[in-house]
């Protein structure tokens, strides 16, 4: 089994040789990043994926940017973002400790009721205005950075 350093390792020579422009492949991370805020864990790669290959932008990165919702993120994103859009447009009313109680299926997002579920889809697209043009700029500048560096060599 391979190492996490050398699944990073392999993972950036993934992104930085994909053949796309750079812009290309900070595209694909960003929807990536998008979709893994704005869909809902377990419909991602289903809507990420067509979106990558309908726009001709890096599958790798519309793949691995949804990964920014996964079995062990989403106990701590799904209720800050659900609390935080909550405490903006809602009364309050929940707590962040009742949330990171929630178990994240839609059973028990839906028992939580109708100002739950929408605090956590309205919480779910702002995470992803906010982090969707941050992570095209740093991918995109990292890309250039290391072909820069590479034809130095």
């Amino acid at each position: 089994m391979k190492s996490l350093k050398a699944y990073c390792r392999e993972l950036r020579e993934k992104v930085v040789h994909d053949p796309l422009p750079p812009e290309d492949v900070a595209a694909g991370w960003a929807l990536g990043m998008f979709v893994g805020c704005a869909i809902p864990f377990g419909l991602q790669l289903v809507v990420s994926v067509p979106l990558a290959l309908m726009m001709r932008v890096s599958k790798v990165g519309a793949t691995v940017g949804t990964l920014i919702t996964n079995p062990v993120t989403i106990f701590f994103i799904y209720p800050a973002q659900t609390w935080l859009v909550n405490r903006l447009l809602f009364d309050g009313s929940l707590s962040f400790s009742r949330l990171v109680e929630v178990e994240w299926t839609w059973e028990s997002v839906r028992k939580l009721g109708a100002e739950a579920m929408a605090s956590f889809f309205l919480g779910g697209f702002f995470l992803a205005i906010v982090l969707t043009p941050i992570t095209y700029c740093v991918v995109k500048r990292l890309v250039i950075r290391y072909r820069a560096f590479k034809k130095t060599k």
